[in-house]
């Protein structure tokens, strides 16, 4: 069984910064790929970003895409989102998903997605 739990998540001024963490727990934690996604009020799920389980290769969003930076700590098994220069249409609840199915190529797909988190709230005011 794996388990997802987001925090970090806030109220912050646009430019502003955040960095949201993962805790993950499972045995097939590791050696999945994990990702970021974002669901904004009245709108669908959106991919943001996403890491391999090796740490090496990540894949962004064009939105965030110079603005945000994923990565992940082995030893406290924890995926973190670096949020910088936000913007107000970076408001969102914030979700972690772990992929065990993606061992080669990295997918925006939220069905490649097998275990998710509740959520943390990210509000940002202009």
């Amino acid at each position: 069984q794996v388990q997802l739990v987001e925090s970090g998540g806030g109220l912050v001024q646009a430019g502003g910064s955040l960095r949201l963490s993962c805790a993950a727990s499972g045995r097939t934690v590791s050696s999945s790929a994990m990702g970021w996604f974002r669901q904004a009020p009245g709108k669908e799920r959106e991919f943001v970003t996403v890491i391999d389980w090796s740490g090496f290769s990540t894949y962004y969003a064009d939105s965030v895409k110079g603005r945000f930076t994923i990565s992940r700590e082995y030893a406290k098994n924890t995926v973190y989102l670096q949020m910088n220069n936000l913007k107000p249409e970076d408001t969102a609840v914030y979700y972690c998903a772990a992929a065990p199915r993606l061992t080669q190529t990295l997918r925006a797909g939220a069905g490649w997605y097998d275990y998710w988190g509740q959520g943390t709230q990210v509000t940002v005011s202009s």
